[in-house]
């Protein structure tokens, strides 16, 4: 596990793009075989990545988090963006198709990651926050979850979000977790943009062409800044950010959020006007 800590938002004005590359953005994830994790001072997040090939991988505690287990003080959640594989928590096996999300509770003492084939892994997506209470362990599907169609061919932002965790879904302690995709033609993710101080955020980039970019756009509204990220790349958004972005094709991300309010709506919303 590697330790990654962030600027604050007076220190963050004065950074070149490698030094803001350096603190925000996470990268060399999706690795075959391996685990990979990242503790964050941004809400104590622990971000990372998971592809078992030929064996399964055990998701441990590493010594910073001072734990007999992964999940003894934490939840957990587990996206695949690839291949067919499933999750083994403590003992119970759950199928994880592309697309699919996992809710781990807090006390949930060993997890597994398994992929279907070698040839064609499972890409798993971990994101994790403290928990101060159990949640029961779920799955949902894709098709499960709830889906909101926003945005509009003009704006060349329509775009599905897909709702795994969260308020009226997969209950959680803080965790919120989802993912937005781009409809063909369509460039534009959260646009106009917001921050929400009750909470930080994580986006996690993917189904980018190898010949393709976005623009993740950071920082205070009227002092930002902007970071081109490529496949499978994922950004910390602390609360005083703003986070959208724009690609040069269309795209899907996950997002995840840890904080005190899990509504879904619970924004400060910025104009466009008010951008600089």
């Amino acid at each position: 596990m590697r330790m990654q800590r962030t600027a604050d938002a007076q220190s963050y004005r004065r950074m070149t793009n490698a030094e803001l590359r350096e603190s925000f953005l996470i990268e060399n994830l999706f690795c075959s075989g391996e685990l990979s994790l990242t503790y964050t001072d941004v809400d104590r997040a622990v971000v990372g990545s998971a592809v078992p090939t030929d064996a399964p991988i055990l998701l441990t505690a590493d010594d910073a988090l001072r734990a007999d287990y992964f999940c003894q003080r934490r939840e957990l959640g587990v996206m695949n963006i690839g291949g067919a594989g499933s999750v083994i928590v403590d003992g119970i096996r759950h199928d994880m198709a592309n697309l699919d999300v996992l809710y781990v509770g807090r006390g949930s003492q060993e997890v597994v990651l398994e992929s279907t084939s070698a040839g064609s892994p499972a890409k798993y997506i971990l994101l994790s926050y403290p928990a101060h209470t159990e949640y029961a362990t779920t799955h949902v599907t894709r098709e499960q979850a709830n889906r909101v169609d926003l945005g509009s061919d003009d704006a060349a932002n329509k775009r599905t979000i897909f709702q795994y965790i969260h308020e009226d879904g997969i209950k959680s302690c803080q965790l919120v977790m989802g993912y937005t995709e781009l409809a063909t033609g369509s460039v534009w993710n959260t646009m106009p943009p917001h921050t929400h101080n009750r909470r930080s955020e994580v986006y996690l980039y993917f189904d980018i062409t190898q010949d393709h970019r976005v623009l993740h756009l950071m920082g205070e509204p009227t002092e930002t800044r902007g970071l081109w990220l490529s496949e499978a790349q994922a950004v910390l958004s602390p609360p005083w950010s703003i986070h959208c972005g724009c690609g040069t094709s269309n795209y899907r991300f996950l997002w995840g959020m840890g904080g005190e309010n899990q509504r879904f709506a619970d924004m400060d919303a910025v104009t466009i006007p008010e951008l600089g």
